[in-house]
């Protein structure tokens, strides 16, 4: 970029200083509000001067308080965003930009501490909690230039797979307002898919990032366990929950992932190899991988049409130099159960934080008994308490062995499975879910209808491996995704395919024609 002069600058901080009222507010989302842009598109406007970062920024908050009735967003930080904006602004006029994202508007899952700022895990027990510290994940995105606009939405303590299960009531998919976006990660996916943020960041413990991802037809990735710190992240199941971001295309999760990753030595479980460039990878060209496709995950169980889709995404992926191949992962069909024991168990042991003692709500009482079971019974939500109860039960002197012990030795299974599978093949494609959204309110009263939605996705979390769900067409008029699972540390494959697939598909440019008004 090449530098202003000292007057151009000055004059450029001048309107980033202006307040912008409510009139202008309005005319600048009429202006974009047809425009879902990318945040690939939104740098180079910036880069351009056709477009400020105050701009962006008073847009994506006018947008998101048009469609408070989606449910994306629990809590908006307009003043802080808009400093931030306009300090991106001051970066940009003087040619010192901090990043690729410098003045691009994110959004976060309430789940991530930021310094100052409310974090409630949509829970009624964290209540009037103001996070003391910065998480790791927010305080790159901060010194990246990135400007966080708000939280989202999403399932108590990411126990969910539906964004039903919030102290917020339920986030709504921006295709059809009456089903769900899937969860637990379902506000930050409804965000991006509703065009209120170009990305939003949001956790994957089973695969609360892609199967929403998949739901509101948008990019979602889970990358390798580790791959990004944990630090700031409330915990529901700490060996499986990972950070990852979504957006509409494959180079702006590239462009996001590379914002975020890397080793942090305030997180014991960060792996200190070096974060590639994930962007230089996308080339276009697939040519020679192998794509393995599990006969385990084509199997009878999924809506024929959902598979119908995926079949026909791999079949371009072919037509675009790939070759593909049969693999099998035997142990699959013992995914869900394995997770649904170590996910409660570790959920158990996580949640025993919240006591009424040292943050948080605290219910009043005569003992200091009666005061942890108040607390905990008034501040859980249904779901919350039911995984507390299932993880306590497997972890219980006698249980032990038969339920937690066995599971771990299971997961050790499906992790050889896939150690195996990649000996015969670059990466494995399947169906993100096993139907496309359902509708609020099907499946809250069968929890196992519930915990099924994530049968295609809990697998990767306990081999560690990275996963990444890309728009491939719909059924029935909804979004269906297809599935990329990698290496240990191979993102930049699955991304490099992400992104060759759509070079050569339109999917992820058809958008939901959402009623702004009738979403209040």
């Amino acid at each position: 970029m090449s530098r202003m002069q000292p007057a151009e600058v000055e004059r450029i901080a001048d309107l980033a200083r202006l307040e912008l009222d409510a009139g202008e507010v309005q005319r600048m989302t009429a202006e974009l509000d047809d425009r879902f842009a990318t945040a690939a598109q939104m740098r180079a406007d910036l880069d351009a001067r056709r477009v400020a970062s105050a701009t962006l920024v008073e847009t994506a908050l006018a947008r998101a308080e048009a469609a408070a009735g989606l449910g994306a967003f629990v809590h908006l930080q307009p003043e802080r965003a808009r400093t931030d904006a306009r300090e991106a602004d001051v970066r940009r006029a003087r040619g010192d930009p901090r990043s690729r994202l410098d003045g691009i508007p994110v959004a976060i899952k309430d789940l991530m501490v930021q310094e100052g700022e409310p974090c409630t895990c949509a829970s009624r027990i964290l209540e009037g909690f103001v996070a003391p510290y910065q998480g790791t994940v927010v305080a790159k995105l901060r010194a990246a230039g990135a400007v966080i606009v708000g939280r989202t939405n999403m399932d108590e303590f990411a126990m969910g797979s539906s964004t039903e299960h919030s102290v917020y009531g339920a986030a709504r998919n921006p295709w059809d307002p009456t089903r769900t976006p899937g969860g637990s990660s379902g506000g930050s996916a409804a965000a991006v898919a509703a065009g209120i943020v170009p990305i939003a960041f949001g956790s994957d413990t089973g695969g609360s990032i892609r199967q929403p991802a998949s739901h509101c037809g948008v990019v979602g990735m889970k990358p390798t366990y580790g791959r990004v710190s944990r630090y700031g992240l409330v915990a529901f199941a700490s060996s499986l929950d990972q950070i990852g971001p979504f957006a509409h295309t494959a180079s702006d999760c590239a462009l996001a992932l590379a914002a975020i990753a890397g080793h942090d030595p305030a997180d014991s479980t960060s792996l200190s190899e070096p974060v590639p460039d994930f962007a230089a990878a996308q080339s276009g060209d697939v040519s020679g991988l192998v794509v393995g496709l599990p006969r385990e995950y084509f199997a009878e169980g999924a809506d024929p049409e959902v598979l119908a889709r995926v079949r026909e995404a791999v079949a371009e992926l072919e037509r675009a130099g790939a070759k593909t191949r049969e693999v099998s992962l035997p142990h699959a069909p013992y995914a869900i159960a394995t997770y649904y024991l170590i996910a409660t168990a570790e959920a158990s042991s996580n949640l025993a934080r919240y006591d009424g003692v040292r943050f948080g709500r605290r219910a009043e009482a005569d003992s200091l008994g009666e005061m942890y079971r108040r607390t905990r019974s008034e501040g859980f939500g249904a779901e919350v308490k039911r995984r507390i109860l299932l993880g306590t039960y497997v972890l219980s002197a006698g249980y032990y062995d038969a339920y937690y012990r066995k599971a771990m030795q299971v997961r050790t299974l499906l992790r050889r499975d896939f150690e195996q599978a990649f000996g015969a093949c670059d990466l494995i494609a399947t169906p993100t879910a096993p139907e496309v959204a359902f509708r609020i309110g099907e499946k809250t009263a069968d929890p196992l209808k519930m915990y099924l939605s994530d049968i295609y996705t809990v697998s990767a979390n306990l081999a560690g491996i990275p996963g990444l769900s890309v728009p491939c067409g719909f059924a029935n008029g909804l979004p269906v995704g297809l599935q990329l699972l990698g290496r240990a540390l191979d993102e930049a494959t699955l991304l490099r395919v992400a992104d060759a697939y759509q070079r050569r598909t339109a999917w992820h440019e058809q958008h939901p024609a959402l009623d702004w008004e009738r979403a209040k």
